[in-house]
């Protein structure tokens, strides 16, 4: 029987091979990109849950300012980890860790022989790290000791691929590593590379201690007891009976108790580990509905995919009716015969599937690179099983049931009228349902398409409140740092440089802050966050910046005691004519000689913050050039040379402001392109299915279209009958669609502090764009149909 049945279906696949081909194509791009999407979805949920113990793992997020100007920092004090884990039950684990962001040079110890040269390269990746860092997390350590990682505050863990790069082959074990020139560190420990999807990935860990043995000032105080400091990444692990709540409510106690407030009850919540690569600390879980929107496009182009061999199965039974009517005449029941369109379905979703697999091969690097990740399609991954398999018998059961159920429900007298229905559904309606449907998603993919690239258009052509253009940035070492009145002087000699200024950081989303703020009439027991900046007198003209009163620093040693707040910043503080008024930063008292108009430095997910501008060129540790227009690689070529001169044992590096700030996009970007994609392969379905239908439609109607063309009819009359069902239900579609997609496109704009408009035109071209197009796939075949010999048509069967 299971013979029969299978040399039975392979006929009938050959017999109508263009259906079969539609019908093989369209599932097989179908199942393709489902599970591509399907495979990002899996890779996304699953970050930092290789760690045995990733749910008892927190991070602590502090709350920081209060009413208008409170905020959630990613940072906490550092001695909050010592707190954890002397003075709270239920913490059984607690590390910091410090982040560098600054490039480090970094070469190998001495050359193993005189014809070889020590390994010179700048990393960008590292920080430092409590001990407790390699027992609490489960990161692979190929060699050292999880107990004992450092041995000193002058050791280093390193991972695999530094090792390699450093030492090649060799035992990186107790070799040396030269930091900046002047620190000596000794490898005691290799970690495996950090896998891709860890929330947390660095190249080189120090120890905690060194920082703490060589802080940046001397005013600072030791690591484990500064409070104000919020720039430390603290993790805990609790134990499996702790209330998370319980615990950070203790700790918020204890700090009010060591800082002598009680203005809050919780300074400090816990963030569970599996949350922090798709929930902000602010509770945004915009990350996670991406996913979640994701994993339902994924779901969407599976159903287009089997609405198309519902569509083209249905549609086609017509024309099957007197095989299976006679089947039923000589003896099959209805099982044998829903056995026998299972089987068929079968057959047609394995081809379709074999294709999908070529596909995903074919695309995988190309997807890879739309989706920056590094997804492996192995079919000896279990998991990779566990998502193609659902993905393949989900859709191959909820495609194949209503064909097979229709085809072997009906009754023979009612198949040879031409009579079908299930569930009082007839054949035509029910294909219309699901025609509408189809393009119901297909029209929404399209139009969220467009809403997000008109968002990120409107990102880069907004005016930020200064001129990113042909600005560059470089992180200045200490020979730079040093002469930096000369290298600016010499800078402004070279024609091709229009402007030149100092800051002590990036402005593309990298003002240190703080709250260590005060002014004439601050409530004592308020918080007040404010991100800061060291810059000098050129800053605010190079940058093109405006000043909304008062005037800019002079570049004289009195603008040691002077501050420029932004608008945002006078406005938070409630301060009237705020020039000449006292204003104190880290308990360095000033006067506000400016206030500069507010400027976007960080996403415009985000309304401008606060932000105060002091002058201390100690600080200053980023150069900023701006070339006059057409000359950017002169003025480039002018730093470089400068560049060797002071700093010529690092390697040159550059970026310009604003790659910066198109940096804080990518993500969204890599969404928008994605989606584009997604709509693209969601329209190509539908067409393919919509081009079988048209085919089937003029074929079943042959005689029709003879004789209508015999009477008299035109090929744009017969065309426009044949095509005006289609048309109708795929505007249905359209004003359906468009309401939903207007909605949830609303909510994912108000992501965005800035944003654009949703446009009437928006949804009116793609209602034209989606109609053009089913015409002419229509078209292809209705035409055809309504040229072909009248005399012809009449003598077909």
């Amino acid at each position: 029987m299971i013979r029969l049945n299978l040399l039975t279906a392979w006929r009938n696949i050959r017999r109508n091979s263009f259906y079969s081909l539609l019908n093989i194509a369209g599932l097989a791009i179908g199942l393709a990109v489902g599970i591509l999407i399907l495979l990002w979805v899996r890779d996304e949920l699953s970050f930092d849950g290789f760690h045995k113990n990733a749910s008892f793992i927190y991070k602590i997020d502090s709350h920081v300012g209060s009413g208008a100007s409170a905020q959630i920092w990613d940072g906490a004090p550092g001695p909050l980890a010592v707190f954890s884990r002397q003075s709270i039950p239920g913490v059984a684990g607690a590390v910091r860790i410090l982040p560098r962001w600054e490039k480090l040079l970094t070469t190998s110890g001495p050359a193993s022989s005189p014809d070889t040269r020590p390994a010179s390269f700048l990393e960008s990746s590292s920080a430092f790290v409590d001990p407790d860092f390699f027992t609490l997390f489960d990161f692979p350590l190929l060699e050292g000791s999880r107990s004992r990682p450092f041995r000193d505050d002058h050791s280093l863990v390193i991972t695999r691929s530094v090792a390699k790069k450093y030492f090649g082959n060799a035992d990186p074990l107790g070799k040396t590593l030269v930091i900046d020139q002047k620190n000596v560190f000794t490898t005691t420990g290799v970690l495996a590379d950090f896998p891709d999807n860890s929330s947390i990935h660095y190249d080189l860990l120090f120890p905690m201690d060194f920082f703490g043995h060589h802080l940046p000032d001397s005013s600072w105080k030791p690591v484990d007891e500064d409070l104000g400091n919020y720039t430390y990444t603290i993790f805990l692990r609790l134990q499996p009976a702790a209330s998370p709540a319980a615990v950070q409510q203790k700790l918020s106690s204890i700090y009010a108790e060591k800082q002598g407030s009680d203005s809050k009850t919780n300074f400090f919540t816990l963030r569970p580990l599996r949350d922090i690569h798709l929930v902000s600390n602010g509770g945004d879980h915009n990350a996670l509905s991406i996913v979640r929107i994701f994993a339902a496009v994924a779901i969407l182009i599976l159903v287009i995919a089997g609405i198309n061999y519902v569509n083209l199965s249905t549609a086609r039974s017509m024309l099957r009716s007197k095989e299976v009517s006679v089947r039923k005449m000589v003896g099959a029941g209805r099982p044998q015969l829903f056995l026998q369109f299972v089987t068929e379905s079968a057959i047609l979703f394995g081809m379709a599937s074999v294709l999908a697999f070529v596909l995903i091969s074919l695309l995988l690097p190309l997807y890879n690179n739309l989706a920056a990740k590094q997804l492996v399609f192995r079919l000896s991954d279990p998991g990779v099983w566990l998502v193609v398999g659902c993905t393949i018998i989900g859709t191959l059961v909820a495609a194949s049931i209503y064909p097979a159920l229709l085809l072997s429900a009906f009754r023979p007298i009612e198949a040879l009228r031409g009579k079908f229905s299930v569930a009082g559904i007839s054949n035509a309606g029910f294909r219309k349902i699901l025609v509408v449907t189809q393009f119901t998603f297909s029209v929404g993919l399209i139009l969220s398409t467009i809403v997000i690239r008109d968002q990120l258009r409107f990102i880069r052509e907004k005016n930020l409140g200064f001129d990113q253009s042909q600005v560059l940035s470089v992180n200045m070492r200490e020979g730079m740092h040093d002469h930096y009145q000369t290298v600016i002087n010499e800078l402004r000699r070279f024609p091709s440089v229009e402007g030149v200024a100092a800051s002590n950081n990036t402005i593309a989303g990298r003002f240190n802050g703080t709250g260590a703020t005060g002014w004439e009439g601050k409530d004592p027991s308020s918080t007040f966050l404010i991100n800061f900046g060291f810059i000098d007198e050129s800053f605010i003209p190079t940058l093109k910046l405006q000043l909304a009163e008062g005037k800019n620093f002079s570049g004289t040693p009195a603008d040691s005691g002077h501050y420029i707040l932004n608008e945002t910043a006078i406005r938070k503080i409630g301060m009237k004519n705020p020039v000449g008024k006292v204003f104190s930063l880290h308990g360095i008292k000033g006067t506000i000689i400016g206030v500069v108009k507010d400027f976007n430095f960080k996403s415009l997910k985000e309304n401008v913050a606060p932000l105060v501008f002091s002058y201390d060129s100690a600080g200053w540790t980023t150069l900023y050039v701006r070339a006059r227009p057409g000359q950017a690689a002169d003025a480039i070529a002018a730093v470089s040379q400068l560049w060797q001169r002071y700093d010529g044992a690092y390697p040159f590096s550059y970026s310009f402001l604003s790659d910066d700030f198109d940096r804080m996009y990518r993500a969204d970007q890599r969404i928008g392109t994605l989606f584009n994609v997604f709509a693209i392969v969601a329209i190509i379905i539908s067409c393919l299915g919509l081009f079988g239908l048209a085919a089937y439609s003029a074929q079943v109607r042959t005689k029709e279209i003879g004789i209508r063309r015999v009477l008299g009819a035109t090929v744009i009359q017969v065309t426009g009958l044949l095509a005006r069902d289609f048309v109708t239900l795929i505007a249905l579609s359209f004003l359906i669609a468009s309401p939903v997609a207007g909605w949830l496109m609303s909510g994912w704009l108000h992501n965005y502090a800035y944003r654009t408009r949703l446009s009437v035109w928006v949804f009116a071209g793609t209602a034209g764009f989606i109609l053009l197009l089913a015409l002419l796939t229509i078209c292809t075949q209705t035409i055809r149909a309504a040229l072909t010999d009248p005399v012809k048509s009449l003598r077909s069967e």
